[in-house]
């Protein structure tokens, strides 16, 4: 790329307000993050309505940055104090196209030779995708995964981003870097993404949406907005292809929002013999198997509909229904953290363990919509014999206040709170050890699922609840 193609492009692209840079200077590459920055660097700032004020925002990430110029979605108050950076403001629903030409010049997609497709919803996104690029890799396709778990080539780990869905010059940047190395890209598209345009210009074949339940409320202001959001996977879909879904509910609800764009097609969970649920029992949960219809959906669309038998390509997901057996105790680790999530695996444990007894163990996450702590608590209630409310991610929030949030939904009979985490999964091992060694329990630990951290007062804690179940597992001497 020549030294001057971004000064270029800065100079025709039209902005809402503009400063030029004090002294010409060489812009040679674009970021996302202040701290990424030198000299060179055009930081893209996307400014969001979090709560922090715009003084906060420029003493926290830009006034110390290094970068030449700065771009930013809107005006804060401020920025116009910085002194010797060229700033630009795009105007209004212009953000996503303007990254989209920088990213365009610094990390070009090959559209043509690359079949990307999508996967959104409020559960399942993860599951989808891990199942469809396993289908992918055994039939011969290099297939990359953006999402929850990382970045991933025909199944192994590349990289963590910290995102369901990374920031739109983060996505490029990984899209360009492994550009020889896949021929399809599955990717989680979040409703963070979808709003903020984290995924614009990446044109879906085919994309699937798992489900739609309340969660992410703090950010979206509400139900309607957070599915305006989801729904803006349709503009990404590319002439000649179509959403899938498992959830009539999703598209009656489009229908009722206007003809899409393209068709929506409702599919049934798949169906299974007795051969692959006892090779893969994960599959006898009825969300899982919705995720492989999608999947299966979605793999056609790259490799014809023959008839396959894509079941024995599948292994379970890191954190979803990871499941250890010892004598009459089932204990399972789960991702489950919306109260949909915790009202289906708990639903599927009381269906696939008719005999026994349920367990649970869950938090909410702090910072996040407070609306959904007392129905979690309620779906969690309902379906176990036995509950320890303990703290999952409290963030910048009183573990303590989201845990008196969760138990306004819950009865007081068979309840405990244990607010540290580790604590809480030392008492479930006790509790189980109380118990009669013939009565069955399946114990669902919830919440944390692949997540190796604990994120409290701005910083992330190693952690993890598979090492805390092993270490217990063997001061029991049940290993």
């Amino acid at each position: 790329m020549p030294n001057h193609a971004l000064s270029d492009l800065l100079s025709t692209l039209d902005f809402a307000w503009r400063r030029e840079p004090a002294k010409p200077c060489t812009l040679d590459n674009i970021q996302w993050r202040a701290n990424a920055c030198d000299a060179g660097s055009i930081l893209f700032f996307q400014r969001f309505d979090d709560g922090r004020t715009d003084a906060e925002i420029i003493e926290r990430y830009l006034a110390d940055s290094p970068c030449s110029v700065l771009v930013t979605n809107r005006m804060i108050e401020g920025i116009e104090r910085l002194q010797g950076k060229g700033i630009y403001v795009t105007h209004p629903g212009d953000w996503a196209e303007v990254v989209g030409r920088f990213c365009d010049r610094v990390y070009p997609l090959d559209t043509d030779g690359t079949t990307f497709l999508g996967v959104t919803g409020t559960n399942g996104k993860t599951t989808t995708v891990k199942y469809l690029e396993a289908i992918l890799s055994a039939h011969g396709r290099p297939v990359l995964s953006v999402g929850t778990l990382g970045l991933s080539l025909a199944g192994e780990p590349l990289a963590t981003t910290g995102f369901t869905s990374p920031p739109l010059i983060e996505l490029r940047r990984l899209l360009h870097a492994h550009r020889d190395q896949y021929a399809v890209v599955a990717m989680e598209v979040s409703s963070h993404a979808l709003d903020q345009g984290r995924a614009h210009g990446i044109p879906l074949q085919n994309a699937a949406w798992t489900n739609f339940t309340q969660d992410h409320l703090d950010y979206h202001g509400g139900e309607a907005a957070y599915f305006a959001a989801k729904a803006r996977i349709l503009d990404m879909i590319a002439d000649g292809g179509r959403l899938y879904t498992t959830s009539s509910d999703v598209a009656e609800r489009l229908s009722e929002n206007g003809q899409p764009r393209v068709p929506v097609q409702v599919l049934p969970a798949a169906t299974l013999g007795a051969e692959a649920l006892a090779a893969k029992p994960f599959l006898a949960l009825a969300h899982n198997r919705r995720n492989y219809a999608l999947a299966i959906a979605l793999a056609d669309g790259v490799l014809g509909p023959e008839a396959r038998e894509d079941w024995r390509h599948l292994s379970a997901v890191d954190g979803r229904f990871e499941c250890r057996v010892v004598g009459n105790r089932t204990l399972v680790v789960d991702f489950a953290h919306t109260p949909d999530a915790l009202e289906t695996i708990l639903t599927a444990i009381r269906d696939a363990f008719p005999q026994a007894r349920v367990a649970t163990l869950f938090g909410c996450g702090g910072d996040r919509d407070r609306f959904k702590r007392p129905l979690m608590g309620a779906s969690v209630a309902r379906h176990s014999d036995h509950t320890i409310v303990t703290s999952d991610n409290p963030r910048f929030e009183d573990p303590e206040r989201i845990i008196a949030d969760i138990l306004t939904g819950m009865p007081e009979a068979g309840r405990e709170v244990v607010v540290e985490r580790p604590r809480a999964i030392a008492r479930l091992f006790d509790f189980l050890a109380e118990r009669p060694e013939d009565e069955p329990w399946v114990a669902l630990v919830a919440g944390k699922g692949h997540e190796r951290y604990l994120d409290a007062k701005g910083r992330k804690t190693p952690y993890s609840d598979q090492d805390e179940i092993e270490r217990n597992l063997i001061r029991l001497g049940w290993a």
